[in-house]
């Protein structure tokens, strides 16, 4: 047989190769994404055949998509830590305090934009410090996240001296209409902040996907040591990583002031089990390089359906709790065992 003949056969086999490769890289997303869904459709029919009036009603709809704004925020920068092999416990607390100091500058005569960009200094802030400890002195993230969780609790019922600050109603301005879930503008269907949220998921979808820094952050996730073998920089990756986070924090603390109309130093107990959840839930894989918007929007919704259909349905927080838990716990189960078969 002539050499071009058999080059002719290998550049067939590789792109035969290839072509087997990409179909089986989209066999597996698409399998991520199935569970995500198939669990959301599961959670809608079981509270549309308990409720249908009610869970099925426009308002309830309304009230789904706003709360799941709060979360969503949260979780698109949870999945970008998640990805990158970290965990930040402290999101909820975070959230909290940038609440606090949202809503302390209200009361000082700032605006609802000042408001919010110190809302969004302070996670950033918070960030900063997770991913220079993680980076700097090569502690495990679990447990600088689970220092910051404290700390930054504690600071922001120090700054509210253990009490709700309240503005004046007037000062909240346009973030007040931002978060409400009937909108002034009947053609918007829901809140301006719930398409923010849809926005701000598309942009984040493709930097994760399309940018060198989303490689960057899936690379380190897969293997840290051979990304810094290839030249990625693990460490300053890191740092913005938990920046992203923080800065998701800030502005879900914001969008909590608005609804509240409070800067509450308690808010937000527990809420990132709640973000942790909606990242796994959508395909994420704790031991990090796989995760995705799409499936963290998908898991964030679905556990918005759940809070509205248990209190449609008068089911205890306490059996949402423990739901949620069991979530997380079958989620990580089934991504250890897809990776080990």
């Amino acid at each position: 047989m002539s050499q071009a003949a058999t080059t002719g056969i290998q550049g067939r086999d590789g792109g035969g190769t290839d072509a087997g490769h990409d179909r089986e890289h989209w066999a597996k997303r698409l399998a991520r994404l199935a569970a995500p869904f198939i669990g959301l459709l599961i959670v809608v029919g079981v509270f549309t055949a308990m409720e249908p009036e009610a869970f099925l009603s426009v308002r309830n709809g309304r009230t789904i998509a706003i709360q799941t704004v709060v979360v969503g925020i949260g979780a698109i920068g949870m999945c970008f830590v998640i990805v990158s092999g970290g965990i930040d416990l402290s999101i909820g607390s975070v959230i909290a305090l940038a609440g606090v100091t949202g809503a302390m500058t209200l009361d000082a005569g700032g605006g609802a934009t000042a408001a919010v960009l110190v809302a969004a200094t302070t996670g950033v802030a918070c960030g900063l410090v997770n991913g220079g400890l993680v980076t700097g002195l090569r502690i495990p993230p679990f447990i600088v996240t689970l220092g910051m969780l404290g700390i930054a609790r504690g600071l922001a019922k120090l700054l509210a001296d253990n009490q709700r600050i309240a503005p004046p109603a007037e000062s909240l301005g346009w973030l007040e209409g931002f978060v409400d879930k009937t909108p002034d503008l009947a053609w918007l269907l829901v809140a301006p902040a719930v398409w923010c949220l849809l926005l701000t998921a598309i942009a984040a979808g493709f930097v994760l996907r399309r940018t060198a820094f989303g490689v960057q952050v899936v690379s380190i996730g897969s293997s840290e040591p051979t990304a810094r073998l290839c030249g990625v920089p693990v460490a300053r990756t890191k740092i913005l990583v938990y920046a992203v986070c923080g800065l998701g924090a800030g502005l879900a603390g914001a969008v909590m002031l608005g609804r509240l109309g409070v800067g509450d130093p308690t808010t937000a107990v527990g809420l990132e089990l709640s973000i942790i959840a909606a990242v796994v839930i959508g395909g994420a894989s704790l031991s990090g390089g796989e995760g995705g918007i799409l499936g963290t929007m998908i898991g964030a919704f679905m556990l918005s359906s759940l809070d509205a259909g248990c209190n449609l349905a008068g089911i205890d927080n306490s059996v949402q709790d423990i739901i949620i838990g069991g979530i997380i716990v079958a989620a990580v189960t089934i991504d250890g065992l897809r990776h080990r078969g």
